[in-house]
C-alpha cells in the first residue's frame, strides 16, 4: 500500500512537530498533498475512474480549506508550509 504507517509518520515528523502531531495545519497539507499527488498518478493511467477523480477533488477542497485556514491565522506558516511543499510557482 502507498501509505502506510511509516509513511504517514515520516510525513508528520518532517512537517508536523513530532511524528505523533497528527492535528496540525501543515502536517494535514502534507499528508493531503501526498495522497493528491498519488491519485493523480493513478488518474493518469486510469482516465474513466470516475470515483477516484470525486476523491481528488475532494481533497483538494480539503487542502484548500486548510490552506486558507492557515493564511488567514498566520501567514508565516502558510508561506512556509507553500514553499516546502512546492504548491505555487
Amino acid at each position: 500500500m502507498y501509505l502506510n504507517q511509516e509513511v504517514k509518520k515520516e510525513i508528520f515528523a518532517k512537517y508536523g512537530k513530532s511524528n505523533t502531531d497528527t492535528g496540525s495545519p501543515e502536517s494535514q497539507i502534507a499528508l493531503f498533498s501526498h495522497r493528491i499527488k498519488h491519485l493523480t498518478e493513478h488518474l493518469k493511467l486510469n482516465k474513466k475512474d470516475y470515483s477516484t477523480e470525486h476523491a481528488l477533488v475532494s481533497l483538494v477542497g480539503k487542502r484548500r480549506r486548510l490552506l486558507n485556514y492557515l493564511k488567514n491565522t498566520e501567514i508565516n506558516r502558510y508561506r512556509a508550509i507553500i514553499k516546502e511543499l512546492g504548491l505555487r510557482k
